[in-house]
């Protein structure tokens, strides 16, 4: 229930914040981001994103010098039967209101760890009144972070296996009946104040032998793309700034995606405006081209600038993006296949393999588009080549397993 509130919480923040940044909103006009932007002029995208870049600089350079450790929320749950550490609650809550601030201005990373971590930190703050065993806190606050998840995004399985294949990595009826109940409440409360509403709109998808084709031979190449762009990340954030740092490279990164949004509207924010044309087919192959490299360069950008957030939806949207090039090439030669299903099959596969996390992103996207059954053939074929071919290029090169999950901030997986 927490999570269900907090996640409702920040969405409503996030959506103000967007508002007032761009002037969008009224009656008559756009009503979602990737519009608002578009409908905004060119020195208001600036501003908004010099003033990210401020907020990002000054916020995290000034909570850095409390003192105060971060405790992130692989830290929180634990391990085996060790207990998890607590998260302290002001600086976390600080840092939660930094990252959905910051993707409200327009910060490409991405919204999903803050509720994550507003959840962790409740359910921590909990276990510890009721004075539970270290198994049983585990479980609950590993709820708490999925729950958030679920709660942001509406997607109660999704949160049900975020928290199992990735935060406790382990099933047991007990852990799967409390993921269940949690995942589930918390999605349900921000319906009175959200609604019911998925995240993407898409048409009709019909699974053709075409598009089966396409995923058998796009899903190696959705494993290498998304190990790549993986190590780009870990490079990027292996050298991310801190202290006085951050300020001076926060503001001209974000300042400097501020100018390239007068140009590409579509890069401010967490990619789901991209994402959203993509799965809709309305991405012509030359705009996917520019709209993946400039994601990569303003994504890394941030990173290395020391800004958080999350790369999920970010992430999705780099593998939309690729996979309607893929499919541009192959119906170049091949019997064509749909765009807009190429795009959510090949987005879903770069998700699990950039994250770890097949069976969870298989589930988000599902809910993300309440797509059709067939559908789903396809999706778990692509994602299986494309796991398995991330998988092994990190053994060839002897990279750390593919990108975990929320680590310690400073790390990739803190952005994940």
């Amino acid at each position: 229930m927490m999570s269900g509130l907090g996640g409702m919480m920040l969405a409503c923040l996030l959506h103000d914040v967007q508002h007032m940044a761009y002037g969008y909103g009224q009656a008559g006009g756009p009503h979602d981001f990737l519009h608002g932007v578009m409908a905004a002029p060119p020195w208001r995208r600036v501003a908004a994103l010099f003033t990210c870049g401020l907020v990002a600089g000054f916020g995290w350079w000034r909570l850095q010098r409390t003192g105060v450790r971060l405790v992130s929320v692989n830290a929180a749950v634990g391990r085996g039967d060790a207990p998890g550490r607590v998260m302290p609650a002001r600086a976390t809550f600080i840092h939660v209101m930094l990252q959905i601030v910051t993707v409200g201005l327009g910060s490409p990373l991405g919204r999903e760890v803050a509720p994550r971590e507003l959840g962790a930190m409740l359910a921590t703050r909990g276990a510890r009144l009721l004075g539970l065993a270290a198994g049983d806190a585990r479980i609950i606050v590993a709820c708490g972070a999925g729950a958030g998840l679920a709660a942001v995004y509406n997607v109660p399985l999704g949160g049900t296996l975020f928290i199992l294949e990735v935060l406790l990595k382990a099933f047991s009826p007990r852990a799967a009946l409390s993921a269940l109940a949690a995942s589930g409440i918390a999605a349900l409360v921000p319906w009175w104040a959200l609604g019911n509403a998925r995240q993407y709109d898409i048409g009709p998808m019909a699974l053709t032998p075409a598009l089966m084709a396409w995923a058998v031979c796009a899903g190696p190449l959705i494993g290498v793309g998304a190990h790549l762009v993986r190590t780009l990340g870990t490079a990027a954030q292996n050298r991310a700034a801190s202290g006085v740092a951050r300020i001076w490279w926060c503001v001209p990164v974000f300042t400097g995606l501020g100018v390239l949004a007068c140009m590409f509207p579509q890069l401010p924010g967490n990619g789901r405006g991209p994402m959203q044309l993509a799965v809709a087919g309305s991405v012509g192959v030359a705009l996917a081209a520019e709209l993946l490299g400039l994601k990569i360069l303003v994504i890394m950008g941030a990173l290395r600038a020391g800004a958080a957030g999350g790369l999920l939806t970010p992430s999705l949207t780099m593998g939309a993006l690729l996979s309607t090039m893929l499919a541009a090439g192959w119906n170049a030669v091949l019997f064509p296949v749909h765009a807009d299903a190429a795009a959510l099959v090949g987005g879903v596969a770069f998700l699990g393999t950039f994250m770890s996390m097949p069976m969870t992103a298989l589930a988000l996207g599902i809910e993300f588009t309440r797509v059709g059954h067939d559908m789903w053939f396809p999706m778990c074929l692509a994602m299986a080549l494309a796991v398995a071919t991330g998988r092994t290029c990190a053994r060839l090169t002897r990279l750390p397993a593919p990108l975990a999950h929320p680590s310690a901030p400073g790390s990739v997986s803190a952005r994940s």
